[in-house]
Formats: C-alpha cells, sequence, structure tokens
C-alpha cells in the first residue's frame, strides 16, 4: 500500500509495520499507551489489515441500547450540537458512544456518510478496539481516560486516515457509561481538539450531577409534602410578616376553610375570634420557640381549643424569615390519651350477674338512664357493683367511643380535691407542675366522668362541682381562661345524701343537680337467689384463669344463703376466691369458708329461727318464685315450647331459661 508521511508520522508509520510485522515491541518513538493499546488487540485477535465492515448492532438490540443510555443522549445532545457547530464544513464528526463502544448519536455532514474516511460512523456501529482496533473511542474506554490517536497510531491500516479524540463520560456515582468523540481527516486535526472534547465531556458530566442532584431534591421535596400533607396535626408556614403561605390538610380542617381561602392571611386574625390572640402576635414577634401553648379559636363549627407550638425559621445570615407553627386540636391529645392509660369502660350489662327481681330492676333503670344525657345518681352500699353500672350505662350509651373518666371523691386528700376535678394553672400553688395540669373533667371532655364517693366531697368543692354542671364551663385553679366542656355526668355514693343534706355537709341545690335519674343498686342480703349465679360466675372465672377445675360441697350454699354479706358481691368474690385457694382435691367445702360465714350458721338455715323481717322477706321470695314460674309457663305456652324465643323475650340466655325450668320442676 502506498501512504504518503512525511517526518515524524513516517517513523511511527515504520513502527506500526514493525509492530505487526515482527511483533517488536521496543518503540520508543511509540506512546506508551499506544503500545497498550496495540497489544490489547494482537490479544483479541485483531486484524491490522482487514477492510470489512465491523461488528454493529441494529434491531432489538440498538433500541434497548438507545433506552437505557436515553438520559446521557438527551443531556449530551445540546453540548454534541455546540461542538458540531465549531467543526462543521470540515468533514468531522462528533459522536456519543455507550460504554461498550457502540454509537448512539451523531452529528455530522451529509458527506461525512460517503467519505470512507468517516463511513463506519454510523448508529449502531462498534468502535470497541477487540472490533475497530486502537481508535480514540475504544482506547478511551479501556483506559478510561481521554485519548487522541493520530494516523498510524490506529492499530487498524485503513484508518490511518483519521484523527480521532475522546473523552469517557461518568455517571454521577463515578461508572463509565460512554465517550464523546470528534472523529475527522488526519490532515484536518487542530491542536485543541481534545481539548474541546474534554471540555464537552465534563460538561456532560457536570449536567448529570445536577440532574441528579435535582431529582434528589424533588423526591426529597416530595417526601417533605407528602409528610406535611399526611401529618395529624395542622401545620401552618408564616412568613416575616406573620401571613399565612403554606398549610396542610389538618389546618383546613380545623379553621373550616379552605387552604386558597387561608393563604395570605394574618394568622392574629384567625385568632382574633378566640383566646389568645395577643399571646399569639407576641409570640411570633419573639424569635425564639414555643411549644404547647393553650388558645382557643373561633371556627365556623365552634370553639376549638388547640395546643399551639411556634418554631421560628432563621437562614444562614441569621436573619428570621418566618415561622413553623403546628396546632394540636386537645380532644386529639386526649384521645390519644384515653387510648393508652386506661380511661375506657370495658363492662356491659351482660356482665351483671342477677336474675332477682330488685338487681332487674335496676338493670332496666339503668339501661334507660343510658339513653340520655341526664345526670344519674347511683346508690347502694360498698361492693353492690356501682361502678359496673356506670360503665355499663356509659357504653349504652352515645358517648360509648368517648373517654370513661373514674375519681374516687373520698380516696382524695381534701387539699387535692379541687385540682384533680378542675386542673390547675403554672404556678398557681406551691409544688404545682411547672407546665400546670389539665383536670379529670378537661379529660372526660366529650365523654363520661364518674364520681364515686361524691357523699365525701368537701363542701367548698361542691360549690364549684355545681357552677361547672350548671355553665358547663370551668376556670382551672389559678387561671383565668374559662374551658368549655361536654360531660356526662355520673355519681355514686353508699351513704344518704339526704341526711348529709339535713345536717349541712352536702349542698341542697347540689343533690337535685344530681339526683336526676336514681337507681338504688340492692344489696346482697336482699337478692340472694342471685348467690348461687354469682358463686358459680366466679368460681368458672377462677377455673378458666387457673386452668383448673373445682367441685363444689352441696352444704356450702346453706352457708352463704344464711350469712348477711355485709361487703356485699365483693366480698362474696373474696369467699369464692379465698375458698379455691384452700381447695382440698379439688373440692369446695364447708371447711374452706371463713369463720364469719360457719360460726354464724353453724346450725344450718333449716334451724334458723326467723325474725318477722326475715319472713316477710321469705314471703315475697316466694310470692316471686310463684310469678316467674308463671310467666315462665305463659310464654313457654305462647311460644309453643321454644326455648330459645321465651329466652330472646326476657332477655336472658337459654341456659338461664332451662335452669329456671329445673327450679320450678316445669321440666325434669
Amino acid at each position: 500500500m502506498n501512504v504518503q508521511v512525511l517526518g515524524s508520522e513516517k517513523i511511527l508509520y515504520e513502527n506500526w509495520q514493525a509492530f505487526i510485522g515482527s511483533g517488536d515491541r521496543h518503540l520508543p518513538l511509540v506512546r506508551t499507551q499506544i503500545i497498550r493499546s496495540w497489544n490489547r488487540c494482537v490479544e483479541a485477535g485483531v486484524d491490522p489489515l482487514n477492510i470489512g465492515l465491523r461488528d454493529y448492532i441494529h434491531g432489538d438490540k440498538l433500541a434497548v441500547a438507545l433506552l437505557e443510555r436515553e438520559e446521557l443522549i438527551r443531556v449530551a445532545h445540546p453540548f454534541m450540537a455546540d461542538l458540531y457547530r465549531i467543526v462543521r464544513g470540515t468533514g468531522f464528526v462528533v459522536v456519543l458512544t455507550n460504554e461498550q463502544g457502540y454509537l448512539l448519536e451523531i452529528f455530522g455532514d451529509k458527506e461525512a456518510a460517503k467519505t470512507p474516511l468517516t463511513s463506519n460512523f454510523f448508529i449502531g456501529a462498534s468502535w470497541h478496539e477487540k472490533d475497530a482496533g486502537t481508535n480514540a473511542i475504544g482506547t478511551a474506554l479501556e483506559e478510561q481516560q481521554s485519548v487522541q490517536v493520530s494516523g498510524p497510531e490506529h492499530f487498524c491500516e485503513k484508518h490511518h486516515g483519521l484523527t480521532c479524540s475522546a473523552a469517557p463520560i461518568v455517571d454521577p456515582i463515578g461508572n463509565l457509561i460512554g465517550t464523546l468523540n470528534i472523529s475527522g481527516a488526519h490532515e484536518s486535526a487542530h491542536l485543541h481538539t481534545l481539548g474541546m472534547v474534554v471540555a464537552g465531556a465534563k460538561a456532560i458530566i457536570a449536567q448529570l450531577r445536577i440532574i441528579k442532584k435535582n431529582n434528589q431534591l424533588a423526591q426529597a421535596n416530595k417526601k417533605l409534602v407528602d409528610f406535611f400533607n399526611m401529618v395529624s396535626d395542622a401545620v401552618m408556614i408564616l412568613d416575616c410578616y406573620g401571613t399565612v403561605v403554606e398549610l396542610n390538610p389538618a389546618a383546613e380542617k380545623i379553621f373550616c376553610k379552605t387552604r386558597t381561602d387561608l393563604t395570605g392571611i394574618p394568622l392574629h386574625s384567625l385568632f382574633s375570634g378566640g383566646t389568645g390572640g395577643k399571646e399569639i402576635c407576641t409570640i411570633l414577634n419573639c424569635r425564639y420557640s414555643r411549644s404547647e401553648i393553650e388558645l382557643t379559636l373561633e371556627t365556623a363549627k365552634g370553639h376549638c381549643r388547640c395546643l399551639v407550638s411556634v418554631e421560628p425559621i432563621i437562614n444562614e445570615q441569621e436573619t428570621f424569615t418566618g415561622s413553623f407553627i403546628t396546632l394540636r386540636p386537645i380532644k386529639a391529645v386526649q384521645s390519644l390519651v384515653h387510648r393508652y392509660s386506661g380511661y375506657l369502660a370495658s363492662l356491659q350489662f351482660r356482665d351483671i350477674i342477677g336474675e332477682s327481681c330488685e338487681m332487674q330492676e335496676a338493670v332496666q333503670l339503668a339501661k334507660l338512664s343510658a339513653k340520655s344525657a341526664s345526670n344519674v345518681l347511683l346508690q347502694g352500699e360498698s361492693g353492690t357493683g356501682k361502678e359496673i353500672f356506670a360503665q355499663s350505662i356509659h357504653n349504652q350509651g352515645r358517648r360509648s367511643a368517648a373517654p370513661f373518666i373514674p375519681l374516687n371523691c373520698g380516696a382524695i386528700p381534701r387539699e387535692l380535691v379541687g385540682s384533680e376535678l378542675f386542673g390547675y394553672e403554672d404556678g398557681a400553688f406551691t409544688g404545682a407542675r411547672k407546665s400546670g395540669k389539665i383536670g379529670k373533667f378537661e379529660l372526660a371532655s366529650g365523654g363520661t366522668i364518674f364520681l364515686d364517693e361524691i357523699g365525701d366531697m368537701p363542701l367548698e368543692h361542691q360549690a364549684v362541682l355545681l357552677r361547672v354542671i350548671q355553665e358547663k364551663r370551668l376556670t382551672r385553679i389559678g387561671g383565668l381562661r374559662e374551658i368549655p366542656i361536654d360531660v356526662r355526668l355520673i355519681c355514686a355514693t353508699h351513704k344518704n345524701l339526704l341526711e348529709k343534706v339535713s345536717d349541712g355537709t352536702f349542698r341542697q341545690d347540689l343533690y337535685y343537680r344530681l339526683n336526676v335519674m336514681s337507681i338504688t343498686i340492692p344489696p346482697l342480703r336482699d337478692r340472694k337467689e342471685d348467690i348461687p349465679l354469682l358463686f358459680e360466675h366466679f368460681l368458672a372465672k377462677l377455673c378458666h384463669d387457673r386452668g383448673a377445675r373445682l367441685t363444689v360441697d352441696s352444704d356450702v350454699m346453706h352457708y352463704l344463703y344464711s350469712y348477711p354479706w355485709p361487703g356485699n358481691v365483693r366480698e362474696l368474690q373474696n369467699v369464692v376466691e379465698r375458698a379455691a385457694n384452700l381447695a382440698i382435691n379439688g373440692v369446695v367445702g364447708v371447711n374452706q369458708l371463713p369463720n364469719e360465714i360457719t360460726h354464724k350458721s353453724k346450725l344450718g338455715p333449716q334451724n334458723i329461727i326467723a325474725t318477722p323481717k326475715q319472713s316477710n322477706l321469705h314471703d315475697r321470695r316466694r310470692q316471686q318464685q310463684e310469678r316467674e314460674k308463671q310467666q315462665l309457663l305463659h310464654l313457654l305456652d305462647m311460644h309453643h315450647g321454644n326455648v330459645s324465643r321465651v329466652a330472646r323475650e326476657l332477655g336472658v340466655s337459654r341456659k338461664t331459661i332451662y335452669n329456671r325450668m329445673h327450679r320450678h320442676d316445669i321440666i325434669n
């Protein structure tokens, strides 16, 4: 082949001939980078004299390659266009490849596709060293650095007329993803071609990094926006003038206004209808954080008490630019407290054990009370189950999903009753909690407060309680703000409140306020027919909890019937637990009962001389049993012996109906 070369290029061409002819590796005039490439070409079996078409991809493979580097092509396109404007008309082409050396994009004159030197530059063509020998694209990929390959430095002789300049392109984490290249006739080469290619590649890499940063920022911003919109607390962003610039859906819900309506409104105007507007303005003017400030808003749905927190926004120049405001409705806080503090009623009317007329009448009256919003006064001796009634009334009413707050007025020191009921503000008295305290009435707002042993409430607090009941508002100890409350009140006492009214220890007006729905729970001695049911219930529960089986001597029930039960159901439950603990070989006998029961009844019920009062009681029992039997016979006849329908009509279980039928000898 006749090739016209002069000077150093002639020497370089002779070195190339020596390398491919004799395999001479000692060529000091050839750059080390080029020697390494020639060696790789020999190892890959590249034919330096081959003039055929090299490897290329098309169809689906090309489509996949283009799709994989879609972002690279999009980013590189304007930079390639700028380079092409510089070399336009010179016969040079500007090309972009992927990391495998396949051409993905090309800028060139129409003549370039027809010129033998550049005709192999087309979309899908491979310029990897294993296909095209030493060239700027393939060598830059192998060396992972920018390179210019001119004339005889190309391993394949057909490329000796080319000058190629290429620079590798890496993604933002440093992975090689392609090259940028300019190629053209060797005699038209310019000293600054490689520099332009390197600058273009760096610009592409920088743009890829910017895009990644923008994507990361966009993702972070989306996460923040999603969090901002989904957070349960109301959040508002203000500018330095206290004007609302952004808010989340929870804030829209509190103010009953849309984002459009609220944006651009000064915050103080949103508080002007409630309380604390002056305080919130003071907070906004101060450049420090404040948290859990109680404020009352006036909204379209009425008053809304909130805990407000303020966080100033300070820029890098330490300049105040705005504030973050969070508002948490106190009702939501209370609901969370109730959920995890156990302020929820768990007992229902079905948990009340007893089939006696006295107990059934009390339960029926309690069920009627549950349907109303009136105050309830539960009266009965200690241990009769007043709290079970209170919880059942609450759970049967419309406030069943709201909190049930119990408070024993007799178990609180006299000087602390007021703070427990109504709460106190910061610094209200010596030893007061710094942040103040919410009282039981506030905690119960929307639900029920159960004041047990109301007869033990100090007289000075009765007047405050009366005012709270009447006005449905309270003021914390040491505070000035009136706080609206919505509470169902249930009270209980074992004392005779009318006697306490007479002796001046209980306010008459408060008594009549509380005694709207009065329910008297009978003591156990007045409903002894319920003793077997209660005994069996408590024993079965113990056996279930302990995984044990216990039987009971028949004599035990005689003693239980004869005992007056001053401690009522609570005492009976304790007796059952004691007897179960002392049971011998799984049998509960008379010896397991307390001495006070067996000593007072040691003659047995059949030998006890009945007093007139006892005789009257026995007569009532017989009359009651006869009424129960007649009622049962009537219902069985009416429903043609269908026990299930009889049980539904009486509101009891089928087992209870069968027990009554056995008791009255209706069936064997």
